[in-house]
């Protein structure tokens, strides 16, 4: 018997399976806001070198604020003035444009730097003066917390195989929320980063488990709105971002503001189900049972009840369920199961480095950065809408693909518009955010549909750590518009198009039940035991691309 006849019987889509979609959507809602935050929180004011030391005579005193600085900032080439650098002594010549007087050297600032507020209360760069030579530090903000959400995802994804999908979202919600909330309160860069490090280990887990437990829990014919209706919650919480940064601008406020959430999932957390997949494919017939009774009364389905037993649910998983431990090596032992491995990590990576390389640069175009955030996130509506269309008219892996071509033609585009047409290249690079939005709501849902029950976790927790990679390395890719301003983006369009030839070797899942073992990836189940997956021979001929 197969676990999808089961919810067949009982309602694979019903008012059960809508309870977790909404319960989970409290805590997903969060994610978003920390994963992007980084754009206000590390944002880089205007600045220059603070000149209250020069202020000695009787000249310098007469002088309006605008000839201070005159005097005092050399300009740059564009005629700008100098974010990083002072003169030892005021230049009152230049009060005359005289372009014949030699200008003494210009040296670092002595005495800190003046900020501009107009468009942020309070950042880190203005907090710990993250500016100039410490600039790489402010970069390294958003790095530091992707690195902490990558070991994460390793951790959680492990845990939740080994001691169930519930318990570990319970860890991951409050231990998430604590340390965001503590991290308001440092002293200090170092301690703020530590903190941001364990806030990202520690919510890392609520999208990886909540993703796979509500997968776990639907029919084959509503994974695929499951899907897109889990991934609007990103979409709600980056345009809830642009708002709440809008009205608060200290960095402070909008921690807490973003983590507040979680309380109310920490509240609703206790009516979230343990996966009955995972209870059975664990030998924990009673507690799937009991949960099954629960799906079966919510949904209506009474006169399932009688014939719903837990001797009988012993023949939906194979034999010597319970006995045998999985963990991050049974992702490798075997030849098909490495190759999936290899090519979801692949995808994620490519997949997360064009999202977050995107969405990292709202200040790249000249545009209110509130109003590109904004923008960025309602794209989002149409392209999940599409990809919910594409999913069945086409199927998983070419929806995948075409996205990630799109993504990574649109940052083409962007590379050969001119720098001073700031519409254009915000009209494109949106398009761009649109096709990336698109990929990374098809390959959640993809990937949960590819790896086996007994180590569904495993997987989404490897692939969400190869995701993490991509994720940290974007801010650094975006580093070497110093080098030539149009270089980040044509490394993430090489990686967006690169990757999505990877996503074509990969096999397709529409309409097709869940593999619940390795076996079922290899083809090697016993004969006598019925395959909830593919025919063996159509199954080698997938993984084996």
């Amino acid at each position: 018997m197969k676990f999808e006849d089961l919810l067949s019987d009982i309602d694979g889509f019903g008012r059960f399976q809508k309870m977790i979609l909404c319960l989970s959507f409290l805590g997903r809602f969060t994610l978003p806001c920390h994963f992007l935050m980084n754009n206000f929180i590390a944002g880089n004011p205007p600045h220059h070198c603070d000149i209250s030391g020069l202020e000695t005579g009787s000249i310098f005193g007469n002088l309006t604020q605008e000839q201070r600085l005159t005097v005092s900032i050399p300009a740059r080439a564009d005629g700008t003035r100098s974010s990083c650098l002072m003169f030892p002594e005021p230049q009152y010549h230049l009060l005359l444009n005289s372009s014949n007087s030699t200008e003494p050297p210009a040296e670092p600032c002595q005495n800190g730097w003046v900020y501009d507020n107009s468009t942020f209360k309070s950042t880190l760069a203005s907090e710990w003066d993250l500016v100039c030579e410490k600039k790489g530090l402010n970069k390294a903000t958003a790095t530091i917390f992707f690195v902490g959400v990558m070991f994460g995802a390793v951790t959680f994804g492990s845990l939740s195989d080994r001691y169930g999908r519930k318990i570990m979202l319970l860890v991951s919600y409050v231990s998430g929320m604590g340390f965001a909330l503590i991290s308001v309160f440092s002293t200090s860069y170092v301690m703020f980063a530590v903190l941001r490090f364990l806030t990202g280990f520690s919510i890392t887990g609520i999208v990886i488990i909540s993703s796979v437990l509500i997968v776990e829990w639907v029919d084959i014919e509503s994974r695929k709105l499951v899907g897109v209706i889990d991934s609007l919650s990103w979409t709600f919480g980056n345009m809830a971002l642009s708002l709440l940064a809008f009205f608060i601008r200290d960095w402070r406020w909008l921690v807490v503001a973003v983590t507040s959430p979680v309380a109310l999932a920490i509240i609703s957390w206790r009516w979230i189900p343990e996966s009955a997949r995972w209870l059975i494919a664990n030998g924990r017939l009673d507690e799937a049972h009991h949960y099954l009774r629960k799906c079966i009364k919510m949904n209506h389905r009474q006169g399932m009840a009688s014939s719903i037993k837990p001797e009988n649910l012993a023949n939906i998983v194979v034999a010597n369920r319970g006995s045998k431990k999985y963990s991050y090596l049974d992702l490798i032992r075997t030849p098909k199961m490495r190759k999936l491995a290899l090519f979801t990590g692949l995808t994620w990576y490519g997949v997360a480095s064009t999202y977050y390389g995107i969405s990292f640069n709202i200040a790249g175009f000249g545009v209110n950065i509130y109003l590109t955030q904004f923008i960025y996130a309602a794209v989002e509506f149409p392209a999940k809408v599409a990809v919910y269309y594409f999913l069945d008219k086409i199927g998983r892996r070419k929806t995948e693909t075409g996205a990630l071509f799109l993504a990574g033609l649109c940052l083409a585009i962007t590379v050969v518009i001119p720098r001073d047409q700031r519409l254009l290249r915000t009209v494109v690079a949106v398009f761009g955010k649109g096709f990336s939005s698109a990929s990374f709501a098809t390959l959640v849902l993809y990937s949960s549909e590819l790896y086996p029950t007994v180590i569904r976790q495993n997987g989404m927790g490897y692939n969400s750590c190869m995701g993490r990679v991509g994720v940290a390395v974007a801010p650094l890719i975006l580093l070497l518009d110093d080098v030539w301003e149009g270089l980040p983006q044509v490394i993430l369009c090489c990686i967006a198009v690169g990757v999505s030839l990877v996503t074509s070797r990969l096999p397709e899942t529409r309409g097709r039940c869940l593999p619940e073992t390795i076996e079922d990836i290899e083809g090697t189940r016993a004969p006598q035991v019925e395959s909830p997956i593919l025919p063996q021979e159509n199954a080698e001929k997938e993984i084996g691309g």
